[in-house]
Protein backbone atom coordinates (compact mmCIF):
# COMPACT_ATOMS: atom_id res chain seq x y z
CA UNK A 1 0.00 0.00 0.00
CA UNK A 2 0.92 3.38 0.04
CA UNK A 3 3.36 3.77 2.96
CA UNK A 4 6.49 6.23 3.52
CA UNK A 5 9.77 4.54 2.19
CA UNK A 6 8.67 1.98 0.60
CA UNK A 7 7.46 0.06 -2.66
CA UNK A 8 3.90 -0.73 -3.86
CA UNK A 9 2.57 -2.89 -6.36
CA UNK A 10 -0.26 -1.62 -8.04
CA UNK A 11 -3.07 -4.05 -8.96
CA UNK A 12 -4.46 -5.75 -12.19
CA UNK A 13 -6.00 -2.18 -13.46
CA UNK A 14 -3.28 -0.06 -13.53
CA UNK A 15 -0.09 -2.32 -13.99
CA UNK A 16 1.32 -5.03 -15.79
CA UNK A 17 2.75 -8.87 -14.38
CA UNK A 18 6.31 -9.27 -15.29
CA UNK A 19 6.61 -12.13 -17.27
CA UNK A 20 7.53 -15.51 -15.06
CA UNK A 21 11.20 -15.63 -13.67
CA UNK A 22 11.77 -11.78 -14.74
CA UNK A 23 11.70 -10.31 -11.60
CA UNK A 24 14.87 -9.53 -10.17
CA UNK A 25 16.79 -9.78 -13.49
CA UNK A 26 19.69 -7.28 -13.30
CA UNK A 27 19.91 -4.99 -16.44
CA UNK A 28 20.01 -1.14 -17.21
CA UNK A 29 17.56 0.85 -17.59
CA UNK A 30 17.30 1.85 -21.38
CA UNK A 31 18.26 5.21 -21.76
CA UNK A 32 15.41 7.65 -19.58
CA UNK A 33 14.37 10.68 -21.07
CA UNK A 34 11.82 13.01 -19.75
CA UNK A 35 8.12 12.10 -20.76
CA UNK A 36 7.81 13.51 -24.42
CA UNK A 37 4.93 13.77 -26.70
CA UNK A 38 3.90 10.43 -28.32
CA UNK A 39 0.59 8.76 -29.20
CA UNK A 40 -0.80 5.31 -28.06
CA UNK A 41 -0.67 1.87 -28.96
CA UNK A 42 -2.11 -1.37 -28.14
CA UNK A 43 -2.40 -2.80 -25.03
CA UNK A 44 -3.87 -5.81 -23.17
CA UNK A 45 -5.62 -6.93 -19.97
CA UNK A 46 -3.39 -6.74 -16.42
CA UNK A 47 -2.91 -10.11 -14.60
CA UNK A 48 -2.23 -9.86 -11.22
CA UNK A 49 -1.08 -6.57 -8.31
CA UNK A 50 0.98 -7.25 -5.63
CA UNK A 51 2.19 -5.42 -2.54
CA UNK A 52 5.72 -5.22 -1.51
CA UNK A 53 6.76 -3.30 1.27
CA UNK A 54 9.88 -1.19 1.01
CA UNK A 55 10.05 2.09 -0.60
CA UNK A 56 7.58 3.98 -1.99
CA UNK A 57 6.83 2.25 -5.17
CA UNK A 58 3.26 1.82 -6.61
CA UNK A 59 2.90 -0.40 -9.09
CA UNK A 60 0.76 -2.11 -11.50
CA UNK A 61 -0.61 -5.50 -13.27
CA UNK A 62 -2.83 -6.15 -16.50
CA UNK A 63 -4.31 -9.78 -17.75
CA UNK A 64 -2.99 -10.10 -21.66
CA UNK A 65 -5.30 -9.31 -24.57
CA UNK A 66 -7.52 -6.58 -24.80
CA UNK A 67 -9.94 -5.22 -27.03
CA UNK A 68 -8.85 -1.72 -29.30
CA UNK A 69 -11.89 0.52 -28.56
CA UNK A 70 -13.03 3.28 -31.41
CA UNK A 71 -15.52 7.63 -30.16
CA UNK A 72 -16.75 8.14 -26.88
CA UNK A 73 -19.57 6.31 -25.57
CA UNK A 74 -22.51 8.32 -24.17
CA UNK A 75 -23.40 10.99 -22.49
CA UNK A 76 -20.89 13.23 -20.50
CA UNK A 77 -18.88 11.20 -21.27
CA UNK A 78 14.09 8.00 -11.00
CA UNK A 79 14.44 10.76 -13.40
CA UNK A 80 14.86 11.18 -16.98
CA UNK A 81 17.62 9.46 -17.92
CA UNK A 82 19.39 9.83 -14.06
CA UNK A 83 18.07 8.11 -11.00
CA UNK A 84 16.69 10.88 -8.57
CA UNK A 85 19.53 12.87 -7.13
CA UNK A 86 20.00 13.86 -3.56
CA UNK A 87 18.27 16.94 -2.67
CA UNK A 88 15.54 17.08 -5.52
CA UNK A 89 12.66 18.05 -3.89
CA UNK A 90 10.14 15.10 -4.22
CA UNK A 91 6.40 15.58 -4.35
CA UNK A 92 5.88 15.08 -0.32
CA UNK A 93 7.93 18.39 -0.36
CA UNK A 94 5.92 19.84 -2.77
CA UNK A 95 2.91 18.72 -1.58
CA UNK A 96 4.10 20.75 1.84
CA UNK A 97 4.70 23.85 0.12
CA UNK A 98 1.07 23.26 -1.38
CA UNK A 99 -0.56 23.42 1.93
CA UNK A 100 -3.53 21.67 3.68
CA UNK A 101 -5.62 23.14 1.49
CA UNK A 102 -4.18 21.76 -1.33
CA UNK A 103 -6.83 18.48 -1.65
CA UNK A 104 -9.85 20.53 -1.53
CA UNK A 105 -8.32 23.06 -4.48
CA UNK A 106 -7.89 20.13 -6.79
CA UNK A 107 -11.34 19.22 -6.02
CA UNK A 108 -12.89 22.36 -6.90
CA UNK A 109 -10.67 23.03 -9.63
CA UNK A 110 -13.49 22.18 -12.38
CA UNK A 111 -13.00 19.75 -15.36
CA UNK A 112 -9.63 18.90 -17.27
CA UNK A 113 -9.47 20.85 -20.26
CA UNK A 114 -9.94 18.88 -23.44
CA UNK A 115 -6.62 18.86 -25.38
CA UNK A 116 -5.16 16.88 -27.84
CA UNK A 117 -3.18 13.54 -27.40
CA UNK A 118 -2.13 11.66 -30.68
CA UNK A 119 -2.20 8.35 -30.00
CA UNK A 120 1.00 6.40 -32.04
CA UNK A 121 0.98 2.83 -32.62
CA UNK A 122 3.01 0.14 -30.38
CA UNK A 123 4.39 -0.93 -33.11
CA UNK A 124 5.62 -0.12 -36.61
CA UNK A 125 6.85 -1.66 -39.57
CA UNK A 126 7.16 -4.87 -37.52
CA UNK A 127 9.18 -3.02 -34.89
CA UNK A 128 7.89 -2.39 -31.13
CA UNK A 129 7.76 1.12 -30.36
CA UNK A 130 6.93 0.83 -26.99
CA UNK A 131 9.39 3.75 -25.35
CA UNK A 132 8.02 6.41 -27.73
CA UNK A 133 4.58 5.10 -27.24
CA UNK A 134 4.62 5.93 -23.39
CA UNK A 135 7.12 8.94 -24.08
CA UNK A 136 3.62 10.71 -26.06
CA UNK A 137 1.13 9.59 -23.34
CA UNK A 138 3.22 10.45 -20.65
CA UNK A 139 4.02 14.33 -22.41
CA UNK A 140 0.69 14.22 -22.84
CA UNK A 141 -0.72 13.46 -19.11
CA UNK A 142 2.11 16.64 -18.09
CA UNK A 143 0.39 18.98 -20.46
CA UNK A 144 -3.00 18.36 -18.82
CA UNK A 145 -2.29 18.14 -15.69
CA UNK A 146 0.71 21.33 -15.92
CA UNK A 147 -1.91 23.52 -17.04
CA UNK A 148 -4.76 22.27 -14.63
CA UNK A 149 -2.77 22.71 -11.65
CA UNK A 150 -1.80 26.49 -13.26
CA UNK A 151 -5.19 27.01 -13.23
CA UNK A 152 -6.27 26.19 -10.06
CA UNK A 153 -3.24 28.08 -8.32
CA UNK A 154 -1.50 24.80 -7.55
CA UNK A 155 2.53 24.17 -7.55
CA UNK A 156 3.26 21.00 -10.38
CA UNK A 157 6.30 19.49 -10.80
CA UNK A 158 6.56 16.80 -13.80
CA UNK A 159 7.79 13.17 -12.54
CA UNK A 160 11.28 11.80 -13.59
CA UNK A 161 9.92 8.90 -16.05
CA UNK A 162 12.50 5.73 -16.54
CA UNK A 163 12.28 2.93 -18.69
CA UNK A 164 13.63 -0.57 -18.93
CA UNK A 165 13.71 -3.42 -21.05
CA UNK A 166 13.48 -5.95 -18.28
CA UNK A 167 12.92 -5.60 -14.31
CA UNK A 168 16.30 -4.99 -12.26
CA UNK A 169 17.20 -5.73 -8.63
CA UNK A 170 16.30 -2.56 -7.75
CA UNK A 171 15.12 0.20 -8.38
CA UNK A 172 14.64 4.05 -6.81
CA UNK A 173 16.83 2.64 -3.88
CA UNK A 174 14.43 -0.54 -3.40
CA UNK A 175 13.76 -4.05 -4.56
CA UNK A 176 11.75 -4.34 -7.91
CA UNK A 177 8.16 -4.41 -6.42
CA UNK A 178 7.02 -8.43 -7.66
CA UNK A 179 5.46 -8.86 -10.74
CA UNK A 180 5.39 -5.51 -11.70
CA UNK A 181 5.60 -3.64 -15.14
CA UNK A 182 4.83 -0.42 -14.15
CA UNK A 183 4.57 1.35 -10.89
CA UNK A 184 5.56 5.20 -9.23
CA UNK A 185 8.19 5.99 -6.62
CA UNK A 186 6.17 8.30 -4.51
CA UNK A 187 9.42 9.43 -2.31
CA UNK A 188 11.35 10.60 -5.76
CA UNK A 189 8.18 10.98 -7.74
CA UNK A 190 9.16 8.91 -10.51
CA UNK A 191 7.16 6.85 -12.83
CA UNK A 192 8.94 3.38 -13.84
CA UNK A 193 7.54 1.14 -16.94
CA UNK A 194 9.35 -1.71 -18.16
CA UNK A 195 9.10 -1.72 -22.04
CA UNK A 196 8.31 -5.49 -22.41
CA UNK A 197 5.63 -7.55 -20.96
CA UNK A 198 1.46 -8.74 -21.52
CA UNK A 199 0.33 -5.06 -20.12
CA UNK A 200 2.22 -3.55 -23.53
CA UNK A 201 3.78 -5.76 -26.23
CA UNK A 202 1.28 -6.53 -29.32
CA UNK A 203 -1.63 -4.92 -27.90
CA UNK A 204 -4.55 -2.83 -29.39
CA UNK A 205 -6.49 -1.89 -26.36
CA UNK A 206 -6.67 1.37 -24.25
CA UNK A 207 -4.96 -0.59 -21.44
CA UNK A 208 -1.42 0.90 -22.34
CA UNK A 209 -3.05 4.14 -21.74
CA UNK A 210 -4.93 3.34 -19.05
CA UNK A 211 -2.18 2.26 -16.61
CA UNK A 212 0.29 5.09 -17.44
CA UNK A 213 -2.71 7.74 -16.35
CA UNK A 214 -3.24 5.45 -12.91
CA UNK A 215 0.25 6.14 -12.06
CA UNK A 216 0.55 9.30 -13.25
CA UNK A 217 -2.51 9.94 -11.34
CA UNK A 218 -0.54 9.03 -8.24
CA UNK A 219 1.90 11.25 -8.86
CA UNK A 220 -1.11 13.92 -8.30
CA UNK A 221 -2.11 12.12 -5.27
CA UNK A 222 1.68 13.01 -4.35
CA UNK A 223 1.58 16.76 -5.44
CA UNK A 224 -1.54 17.96 -3.53
CA UNK A 225 -1.12 16.82 -0.96
CA UNK A 226 -3.50 13.77 -0.88
CA UNK A 227 -0.93 10.54 -0.58
CA UNK A 228 0.40 12.82 2.86
CA UNK A 229 -2.99 12.72 4.60
CA UNK A 230 -3.59 9.39 3.27
CA UNK A 231 0.02 8.24 5.20
CA UNK A 232 -1.22 10.21 8.42
CA UNK A 233 -4.91 8.05 8.57
CA UNK A 234 -3.04 4.86 8.17
CA UNK A 235 -0.67 5.83 10.71
CA UNK A 236 -3.74 6.47 13.50
CA UNK A 237 -6.37 4.06 11.78
CA UNK A 238 -4.35 0.93 11.53
CA UNK A 239 -7.53 -1.34 11.39
CA UNK A 240 -8.33 0.30 7.88
CA UNK A 241 -5.36 0.31 6.54
CA UNK A 242 -6.81 -1.68 3.85
CA UNK A 243 -9.65 0.04 3.19
CA UNK A 244 -7.61 3.18 2.97
CA UNK A 245 -5.49 1.31 0.66
CA UNK A 246 -7.87 0.58 -1.75
CA UNK A 247 -9.46 4.01 -1.64
CA UNK A 248 -6.30 5.82 -2.71
CA UNK A 249 -6.25 3.10 -5.51
CA UNK A 250 -9.56 3.68 -6.83
CA UNK A 251 -8.93 7.45 -6.61
CA UNK A 252 -5.95 6.99 -9.18
CA UNK A 253 -8.17 4.64 -11.40
CA UNK A 254 -10.97 8.05 -11.27
CA UNK A 255 -7.98 9.81 -12.43
CA UNK A 256 -6.78 8.27 -14.88
CA UNK A 257 -10.59 8.02 -16.34
CA UNK A 258 -10.90 12.36 -16.16
CA UNK A 259 -7.52 12.45 -18.13
CA UNK A 260 -9.39 9.92 -20.89
CA UNK A 261 -12.29 11.91 -20.96
CA UNK A 262 -10.29 14.74 -21.52
CA UNK A 263 -8.57 13.74 -24.37
CA UNK A 264 -10.64 11.65 -25.93
CA UNK A 265 -12.34 13.78 -29.24
CA UNK A 266 -8.63 13.64 -30.40
CA UNK A 267 -8.13 9.62 -29.74
CA UNK A 268 -9.28 7.59 -32.83
CA UNK A 269 -10.86 5.23 -30.87
CA UNK A 270 -14.76 3.91 -30.37
CA UNK A 271 -17.27 3.37 -28.03
CA UNK A 272 -16.39 -0.29 -28.07
CA UNK A 273 -13.11 0.36 -27.01
CA UNK A 274 -13.66 2.53 -24.46
CA UNK A 275 -16.35 -0.67 -23.23
CA UNK A 276 -13.25 -2.95 -23.73
CA UNK A 277 -11.16 -1.15 -21.07
CA UNK A 278 -13.65 -0.63 -18.63
CA UNK A 279 -13.84 -4.44 -18.93
CA UNK A 280 -10.54 -4.74 -19.02
CA UNK A 281 -10.10 -2.84 -16.30
CA UNK A 282 -13.47 -5.21 -14.15
CA UNK A 283 -10.95 -7.83 -14.73
CA UNK A 284 -7.79 -7.05 -12.82
CA UNK A 285 -10.16 -6.12 -9.42
CA UNK A 286 -9.14 -8.02 -6.45
CA UNK A 287 -9.95 -11.74 -5.80
CA UNK A 288 -10.55 -13.28 -2.62
CA UNK A 289 -6.73 -13.40 -0.96
CA UNK A 290 -5.77 -9.98 -2.46
CA UNK A 291 -7.31 -6.92 -1.28
CA UNK A 292 -5.57 -3.94 -2.33
CA UNK A 293 -7.40 -2.19 -4.91
CA UNK A 294 -10.74 -2.85 -4.76
CA UNK A 295 -13.31 -5.46 -6.68
CA UNK A 296 -13.53 -5.63 -10.57
CA UNK A 297 -16.77 -3.94 -10.00
CA UNK A 298 -15.57 -0.69 -7.91
CA UNK A 299 -12.67 -0.39 -10.33
CA UNK A 300 -14.54 -0.19 -13.38
CA UNK A 301 -16.80 2.08 -11.65
CA UNK A 302 -14.49 4.76 -10.41
CA UNK A 303 -13.02 4.75 -13.94
CA UNK A 304 -16.23 5.26 -15.38
CA UNK A 305 -17.13 8.12 -12.93
CA UNK A 306 -13.74 9.86 -14.04
CA UNK A 307 -13.83 9.64 -17.43
CA UNK A 308 -18.00 10.67 -17.47
CA UNK A 309 -17.36 13.83 -15.40
CA UNK A 310 -14.00 14.89 -16.52
CA UNK A 311 -13.28 16.28 -12.93
CA UNK A 312 -11.30 15.38 -10.33
CA UNK A 313 -14.30 16.57 -8.12
CA UNK A 314 -15.77 13.33 -9.40
CA UNK A 315 -13.22 11.50 -7.44
CA UNK A 316 -13.48 11.56 -3.60
CA UNK A 317 -12.99 8.19 -2.78
CA UNK A 318 -12.43 9.09 0.70
CA UNK A 319 -16.01 9.82 1.16
CA UNK A 320 -17.68 7.41 -0.79
CA UNK A 321 -19.76 4.15 1.48
CA UNK A 322 -17.70 0.94 2.11
CA UNK A 323 -19.07 -0.48 -0.98
CA UNK A 324 -18.01 1.32 -3.38
CA UNK A 325 -14.49 1.17 -1.98
CA UNK A 326 -14.27 -2.75 -1.03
Amino acid sequence: MAVPARVLALGAACLVALPPGAAGTALRPAATTPPHASPLAPIGPPRSVAHSGQDDVVALTAPPGALVPPGRPGAPTDRPSTVARAGRPGPNALAGRAGPAAPARLARSGRLAARSCAEPPLVWGNVPRTREYLEAITKCLEKSWSAHFARAGLAFEKPVVRFYEEPEQRVCGVRWPSSASAFYCTERGTLVFLLTGDWIEDRTDLYPLKVAAHEYGHHVQSLTGIRRHYEARIRADHAHHAELGRRYELQADCLSGVFIGSVWGSLSRSGDDWAAVVETTRATGDDDERRSHGKGANRAYWLKRGFTAVSPAACDTWKAAPSRVS
